[in-house]
């Protein structure tokens, strides 16, 4: 059992039996055995390095991506916060703490005369953008990627390449239990307010096809299309999520409280009172009815850890 005596001393903050449903977007699933909420790097590699092999370690950034099922999560959540959120610009290169909103760093970074525009509609932070690759407007964090440090799991500190991370279509080689602290990116120069007005072009545009004052979780699944190994889509086989799920008469389709949006039926929502079980089962529905439909086998972009409900 993980308490105050069988875990190392820190600095930041231990939390023990945390109920995880307030930090995701969604607002669903069960307590943690512990949240860690480390100072700084320095207390992150001190703890990671005392902390019993056998203990499962799970970072998570502001769930803003993340189905966590009813029955928590055994082990310890690592959550970054004050001392991970920094921003500095200098030239065309910005080094982010894993904190950072996306959208704050777009903001700062286009103030400052860098074109990192793509992420000021991503929702989440720099951490989950980085080990998702996630994209937007045909441009990814592979694009702008230099480095990234880490902490492994044994407490070691280290800086890994865009080579070592083997970036995919919305996926990374994250090295297993590794927690990432900040990331190098480079963009290119541009008019501070030209840089501006795209991304207010930007918010005008997704507001108008995404629900966004709805509880989801982003897109639910991957569009099943063909990518080189950079993430860049092939224009031959570009299908769309919302399309294929529409094709198999899931949109507006309901299970409890989750819903597969009305207005973009690649958003699964909580509609009121969903549970994790909910939300992931009819998840689940719509990959087999898109398969029967159309045998094309829908993978998931929101990320689902933890356990179910006890029976």
């Amino acid at each position: 059992m993980l308490n105050s005596k069988t875990l190392p001393q820190v600095r930041g903050t231990l939390t023990f039996d945390k109920d995880l449903s307030s930090l995701t977007w969604l607002r669903v699933g069960g307590p943690a055995d512990v949240v860690f909420q480390p100072a700084d790097v320095e207390d992150l590699q001190e703890f990671l390095r005392g902390l019993p092999a056998d203990i499962a370690v799970f970072p998570m950034g502001v769930g803003s991506n993340l189905i966590v099922r009813d029955g928590g999560i055994r082990g310890v959540v690592i959550r970054l916060g004050r001392g991970f959120n920094g921003i500095e610009i200098e030239g065309e290169q910005a080094t982010v703490g894993a904190a950072a909103l996306d959208a704050h760093v777009a903001r700062r970074a286009a103030a400052a005369g860098v074109d990192l525009t793509f992420l000021r509609t991503i929702p989440g932070a720099i951490g989950g953008a980085v080990t998702m690759n996630a994209g937007c407007y045909g441009q990814y964090v592979a694009d702008v990627f230099h480095s990234a440090r880490v902490v492994l799991r044994d407490g070691t500190l280290k800086t890994l390449s865009a080579a070592d991370l083997a970036f995919g279509y919305r996926s990374s080689s994250m090295p297993e239990g590794a927690v990432l602290v900040d990331a190098v990116l480079r963009g290119v120069a541009g008019d501070p307010q030209e840089l501006e007005n795209r991304m207010t072009e930007q918010l005008k545009k997704r507001d108008e096809t995404q629900p966004t004052k709805d509880r989801t979780a982003g897109s639910t699944f991957r569009n099943p299309a063909g990518f080189s190994s950079t993430g860049k889509a092939d224009d031959v086989h570009d299908l769309k999520a919302w399309k294929v799920i529409d094709d198999a008469g899931m949109r507006g389709a309901r299970r409890g409280g989750a819903v597969m949006n009305e207005m973009h039926s690649n958003f699964l929502t909580n509609a009121g009172g969903a549970t994790a079980a909910d939300l992931e089962g009819l998840g689940e529905e719509v990959r087999k009815k898109v398969f029967k439909n159309s045998s094309i086998e829908l993978e998931w972009e929101i990320k689902r850890i933890g356990e179910p409900a006890p029976a």
